[in-house]
């Protein structure tokens, strides 16, 4: 995991106390919470005051925090976006009062400076071939999807590629379980029953799959289930050897949120930056769940 530090660096080249703003999807979401715990410890390193702000998944909200933000001056944004098109508005009214932009995790329409998130097309692909290897190449599998944003969407990609390459599996339904624990869980139940012969599952989160897996171990059936995220309790599932949950593509939330503000500082500073930075993923199993945390 990389570690970044921002000490030092504030005093000789900020004239006034750096301010940040972030505006996450949710917060409802231990995932994007360890991010706000993230840049908070950070901007303690560098002084810099911190407006935080939650859409609730809803992109009115969130385009009306980062205009209350907005007026409040803040120097650098990090959005997170609930929706990557309906922030545009948002980001070009950062970008015309000079305020630095980088859009974290998701990547958000308009004018951003940069872009800091997981390689989500290999996370899902790896996640697929993994089910794909454990069910020997064959049988019927299923998608739990998510909201429609940029990472979600290459996650599935991802996985279609990886059952493409086996002939003797089928997609057979994909419905959407909101990266929602209670709503996945009922999804699940759904797709269990509209589809007697699953053999797998894929969860574009971990959020979704600790629903899903309440519905496959109650149900009884034998289907394996990989998903994307590495939140601490699915790991704790999957190293206990769980015989459905067997894999997660694990991230690394703290990494991206501190190279996402390192990138923002440096721009705010001068500096030239990338358009994107893609950040590794790493697949978890049973074999080394117990060696793998955010």
């Amino acid at each position: 995991m990389l570690s970044v530090s921002f000490a030092g660096h504030a005093e000789d080249k900020a004239a006034h106390k750096l301010k940040i703003g972030i505006s996450f999807q949710t917060l409802n979401n231990s995932y994007l919470v360890l991010m706000k715990k993230s840049l908070e410890e950070a901007a303690t390193e560098i002084g810099a005051q911190v407006l935080v702000t939650d859409a609730r998944n809803n992109v009115s909200k969130q385009v009306n925090d980062i205009e209350d933000m907005l007026q409040e001056n803040i120097d650098i944004l990090l959005i997170n976006p609930t929706d990557s098109v309906g922030v545009q508005s948002a980001v070009m009214d950062a970008k015309e009062k000079g305020v630095t932009v980088v859009a974290v995790d998701a990547q958000a329409s308009g004018p951003v400076d940069s872009y800091v998130g997981s390689k989500n097309y290999d996370a899902g692909y790896i996640a697929g071939k993994y089910l794909a290897e454990k069910l020997g190449g064959k049988g019927d599998v299923a998608i739990l999807d998510g909201i429609a944003v940029v990472p979600i969407l290459e996650r599935v990609k991802g996985f279609e590629a990886a059952i493409k390459e086996n002939p003797g599996m089928k997609i057979v339904t994909r419905q959407n379980g909101h990266q929602d624990r209670a709503t996945a869980l009922n999804v699940t139940e759904n797709i269990l029953q509209s589809a007697p012969t699953l053999k797998g599952l894929f969860s574009v989160n971990d959020s979704g799959a600790l629903g899903a897996i309440a519905a496959i171990d109650a149900s009884g059936k034998d289907v394996k289930m990989v998903s994307v995220d590495g939140y601490p309790e699915a790991v704790d599932i999957i190293a206990k050897g769980n015989p459905h949950f067997i894999a997660t593509s694990g991230q690394f939330p703290r990494d991206q949120l501190r190279i996402a503000l390192g990138i923002a500082l440096a721009k705010h500073w001068g500096a030239h930056i990338p358009a994107t930075i893609p950040v590794d993923v790493k697949l978890v199993t049973k074999e080394n769940a117990k060696d793998f945390h955010w």
